[in-house]
């Protein structure tokens, strides 16, 4: 019988860009999702205030379009959607995102943030270099630097959006190019494998692919 791996998007599933990227890593597994933004309309989540310290999230919605809001809008809706993901018998839930979240919710299985799972392997790959990480929206550049330095490291930041339809993996190549880091963060589970290949080869850099790597620690868990 195949295990069943709860997977909670920030924005509204399913989330048909990333999984099949993540499922080559987690074997035999059955992946139910549910996202926080799920029954809210595109005007609804609009309508979400924005404070000056907010922590900000991006996502997409099931018609493809990008999202910018504050975390707290959610945080609701996110318990709910580990208590409906236990009553269709997750044994993990992982979220699908890299962002930062309080120790608020509520679950009687293990839950699963990538930012955790980033912060505490990356920095032992560096060595004594620089990171850059790279993030979909400029005004997530500050509290993504600050997270960063928390765990000891030099770091630049980049924005470049995997959602846009305009190329924003352009521009952040060329400001990739400028900066002395030897490694690269793609630091949201929305870009993808064509991304980091361009990424890679565009700035002679080495990349790390946010989602890949939170698929194969986890992987590990679930092989078992």
């Amino acid at each position: 019988m195949k295990r069943k791996l709860g997977a909670i998007t920030v924005g509204q599933s399913p989330r048909d860009d990333v999984i099949p990227e993540m499922l080559e890593y987690l074997g035999e597994v059955e992946i139910i999702q549910a996202g926080a933004l799920d029954h809210l309309t595109y005007e609804e989540i609009m309508g979400f205030d924005v404070k000056d310290n907010d922590y900000l999230l991006v996502s997409r919605l099931r018609d493809g379009r990008s999202v910018k809001f504050a975390e707290r809008h959610i945080l609701p809706r996110l318990q709910e959607c580990i208590e409906r993901l236990e009553k269709e018998g997750a044994e993990i839930i992982l979220f699908i995102c890299t962002g930062v979240f309080p120790d608020i919710f509520k679950s009687r299985v293990p839950l699963l943030y990538p930012q955790k799972i980033l912060h505490n392997l990356v920095p032992h790959l560096l060595g004594n270099n620089k990171l850059a990480v790279v993030i979909p929206n400029k005004d997530q550049i500050l509290q993504c630097k600050n997270k960063w330095i928390e765990t000891g490291v030099d770091v630049d930041v980049v924005s470049g959006s995997p959602y846009s339809e305009e190329d924003e993996i352009s521009n952040a190549i060329k400001i990739l190019k400028s900066t002395n880091a030897e490694l690269v963060l793609l630091d949201c589970i929305g870009y993808n494998k064509v991304m980091k290949k361009r990424i890679a080869e565009g700035t002679g850099k080495k990349v790390i692919l946010a989602r890949t790597m939170v698929a194969r620690v986890l992987g590990e868990i679930l092989n078992n």
